[in-house]
């Protein structure tokens, strides 16, 4: 269970990839878009997992009604400040929200930039309004190239003050880590922190290009690494953290069930290792049920979720006093409770 003294935090969720059904509906109708079904039962099967899918780009062929929607600016603005609110429902106190401004853009032609522009207002709009701190983190889309890599790169740099951290993710088979060398370096000597998607689709190997090549200060999934004890102790010894996604990683099969998630070895390992959530709006799940269904199920003791928690706080992307100060924020909430 969530323990309500810590403060509960999701450092890996997709902004595109968690969005409302009933905003699809509503965009797809204001636009005249077509979509599958008139209502919200009617659509689920189109969007949401509702069996393990074959792989991670055909778990990435859910997204195709959510961006296809994002018709216009307005609509990246109001799923963005959806996402806040959405996560302050959750009771989460803090939030890194992710995206690609190319994949937001492409499916009406919008511009990168308009995009970015569109998801800092939404963000900072909810921030206001719910109370809970978020941080936002630009993707390049490996999936594009590492031509198109650049363009995603210099739009995320226009707004370079307004974004936290950078990522790289997409088709990590197709195109590996290698190829986006020099682009991760433009994002460290711009002063982002570095998350690298590895250990999904592929090997150990694409583990240890990020943390070496790339400098990755977090690995998002790094299933992977529980093939290569020596990178386990890597991870561990280094402090680099891992955002662990247990019902994207069943769905995806990558892994082929919960009780095979390495997630328990990871934490035993020493290594920092966290529980969030991806893409909830495709999985059909929310941050308390990874912490109180996925994570029992993967083999999690208390003490294991507990630590997961903890770990969340050390490797997020927020600065030692915004850490300290979020902590007491729990600490006197949890107080108010008892009173």
């Amino acid at each position: 269970m969530i323990d309500v003294t810590l403060p509960l935090i999701d450092l890996h969720r997709h902004l595109d990839g968690s969005i409302r059904l009933e905003t699809i509906l509503e965009l797809g109708k204001k636009h005249g878009i077509p979509l599958p079904a008139s209502d919200i039962e009617g659509l689920r099967p189109h969007v949401q997992i509702t069996d393990p899918r074959p792989g991670v780009m055909a778990f990435i062929e859910k997204f195709k009604y959510m961006i296809g929607v994002l018709a216009d600016y307005d609509a990246c603005r109001r799923v963005a400040y959806e996402n806040v609110e959405d996560a302050s429902l959750e009771g989460i106190d803090y939030i890194e929200l992710r995206f690609s401004p190319l994949f937001m853009a492409e499916p009406h032609s919008l511009s990168p930039e308009g995009v970015v522009e569109a998801v800092l207002e939404g963000v900072n709009q909810g921030q206001n309004e719910f109370g809970i701190k978020v941080n936002i983190i630009g993707i390049i889309s490996r999936t594009y190239g590492p031509d198109l890599g650049w363009k995603e790169l210099e739009t995320l740099l226009v707004y370079k003050n307004q974004i936290a951290a950078l990522d790289l993710a997409g088709d990590e088979k197709n195109y590996p880590g290698q190829l986006f060398v020099d682009h991760i370096q433009e994002g460290r000597s711009a002063g982002w922190k570095i998350t690298i998607h590895a250990g999904e689709e592929a090997g150990p190997d694409s583990i240890w290009q990020a943390v070496e090549e790339l400098n990755a200060d977090r690995i998002g999934h790094g299933v992977s690494a529980a093939r290569d004890p020596v990178l386990m102790r890597y991870l561990a010894e280094k402090k680099i953290g891992l955002e662990s996604n247990l019902t994207s990683n069943v769905q995806t099969r990558v892994v082929d069930k919960y009780s095979s998630h390495p997630l328990r070895i990871f934490l035993e390992e020493g290594i920092l290792a966290t529980i969030n959530t991806d893409d909830p709006g495709i999985s059909g799940i929310d941050l308390r049920h990874e912490y109180e269904q996925a994570a029992p199920a993967a083999g999690l003791t208390s003490d294991h979720i507990r630590q997961a928690q903890r770990n969340s706080l050390k490797i997020s992307f927020l600065t030692d006093d915004e850490k300290k100060i979020l902590s007491q924020n729990t600490e006197n909430r949890k107080k108010k409770l008892d009173e």
